[in-house]
């Protein structure tokens, strides 16, 4: 997140909690990684940001996917995209368990059509190892 200007970087915040709620409930090693966020982009003064940390309050999944495509808008970059993609991972992997609605969540996001010029860029065979990997989440859940 360190490359994005401040607003963007709330933004992906915004984003990062709602994912954190999109199971219904908030991990405590969710939590602690959001405050992690919150201290490394000096966001920590932000009312909003404070709010949204407040436990007391569940975010709506609906919520969530709105702040995503407000993000993205209608053209993301690709760095955009991946810096969406590597926090909303982080997010996830950081309580050692993917919830079907988190698996979800990281496959429309993988889904969205970036216009890549190669198909065998490494970021492709990312997205397609880690898609690979949430299906067979599902799968098992």
């Amino acid at each position: 997140m360190s490359r994005l200007n401040n607003s963007n970087k709330k933004e992906l915040f915004k984003i990062l909690v709602g994912a954190a709620w999109i199971d219904g409930e908030i991990q405590e090693s969710e939590l602690e990684y959001l405050q992690q966020i919150v201290t490394e982009n000096e966001l920590a003064d932000d009312p909003e940001v404070q709010s949204l940390l407040s436990t007391e309050k569940p975010i709506p999944a609906n919520k969530c996917y709105l702040w995503l495509e407000n993000y993205l808008g209608n053209n993301p970059t690709e760095q955009d995209y991946q810096n969406l993609l590597s926090a909303i991972s982080a997010l996830v992997y950081s309580d050692g368990y993917i919830d079907t609605e988190e698996a979800k969540l990281l496959t429309q996001i993988q889904n969205i059509d970036l216009d890549r010029s190669s198909s065998n860029s490494a970021l492709d065979k990312i997205l397609k190892a880690i898609q690979k990997f949430y299906r067979q989440s599902i799968d098992r859940a």
